[in-house]
């Protein structure tokens, strides 16, 4: 969306397939860094009117009650996908984005130009991006590589997520462990609080296949989550929930077409924000396009050059985002260090700094 806003902002014909209605909730932890705020008004939306939540500390817990604090340099604000995404829909349509919602391709194929493939319809395309998130039917008819390594450690996660009326603090962000999962908690517009929860899909089948009870014999044993669970309201609609989650690392560019967001690579929670480096994607993709469609670079050149700019700004993040989720989820470990950073607290800003960005 966030691509489609930019294109059409340089006079560009842009087409947005999506396969839902806008608006509509979606598993994410609805938390920006304020990297992110400027490029937001960049694309229309009136941040500064909606009162959104400004959040500025972390708290994080261990399975074993453990708590430690700290504050985010940087900071960031908490909105909801289905008012984000809803906004920015509206926004793309009334500047004329032709947004087919409802609608699912089925392929793309790729000769001298793209020809998309819908509703038994095809569209010429001089160049395509792909935002479809963590897996696709394309991914499939690619053959994608990520999807030969289903069966690495870091894959085969749930995520779920509920909007809640609770008892929560505005300005913070809460990540509380539990074995085999982590989960987030801050606040969102209209003083509602999102939770949204990553864990291991086989404590879901260890638990008849039941989230309640599930989030009753192994989220809840954290004596923070358990408050939470037992004090609090849920919203309707909710929860929502993701499967075959696979945090595999996959290719950027794919038959020539650019890959946005989680398609580039699953964004693991721990990264700092999955919404500021996916709209940051956006933003590298349009530029790079802009360049291609005015002849100041190759088809090949504008590939390489995403690559390689997606490598400079987020390799790091995500492989740091990776290898602190192995230290999230399991009971010892993440005792052990949440007691590290008590008892050590100035080794916090390091790792919060290797999982954040700068503006854009």
């Amino acid at each position: 969306m966030a691509a489609s806003i930019l294109l059409r902002q340089q006079s560009y014909n842009v087409i947005l397939f999506e396969k839902e209605s806008y608006p509509f909730h979606k598993v994410c932890g609805e938390y920006i860094s304020m990297e992110s705020w400027n490029f937001l008004l960049s694309l229309g939306l009136p941040l500064a009117d909606w009162n959104l939540p400004k959040i500025n500390t972390l708290r994080l817990t261990a399975p074993n009650g453990s708590l430690f604090s700290t504050p985010l340099p940087l900071g960031g604000f908490g909105v909801s996908r289905y008012k984000l995404d809803g906004e920015l829909a509206a926004i793309a349509k009334r500047i004329g984005v032709h947004v087919l919602e409802k609608t699912k391709v089925e392929e793309v194929e790729r000769k001298d130009n793209f020809f998309v493939h819908f509703r038994q319809q095809q569209i010429e395309a001089t160049l395509c991006f792909a935002a479809f998130g963590k897996r696709s039917n394309l991914d499939v008819k690619w053959s994608r590589t990520f999807l030969q390594h289903q069966g690495q450690r870091l894959n085969n996660f749930i995520g779920v997520k509920y909007h809640l009326k609770t008892d929560w603090p505005q300005q913070t962000i809460g990540l509380h462990n539990f074995e085999n999962g982590y989960c987030g908690i801050s606040q969102i517009e209209d003083q509602k609080v999102c939770l949204c929860y990553l864990t291991r899909a086989d404590n879901l089948k260890g638990n008849g296949n039941s989230l309640q009870q599930m989030e009753e014999n192994v989220l809840s044993r954290n004596p923070f989550l358990r408050k939470i669970f037992e004090k609090s309201e849920v919203e309707q609609a909710f929860p929502v929930t993701i499967s075959q989650i696979s945090f595999a690392a996959k290719t950027k560019v794919e038959k020539g077409i650019l890959m946005l967001g989680d398609t580039a690579g699953m964004i693991t929670p721990l990264c700092g924000n999955g919404m500021s480096i996916a709209l940051h994607t956006a933003k590298i993709a349009a530029a790079l396009a802009d360049n291609f469609l005015k002849g100041q670079l190759s088809r090949s050149s504008y590939e390489q050059a995403y690559q390689q700019q997606w490598q400079q700004a987020f390799a790091s993040r995500l492989r740091t985002g990776r290898m602190l989720q192995r230290f999230f989820g399991h009971n010892s470990i993440s005792n052990l260090f949440v007691s590290s950073f008590k008892r050590f607290p100035f080794l916090a800003q390091p790792v919060i700094r290797l999982t954040h960005g700068e503006p854009f």
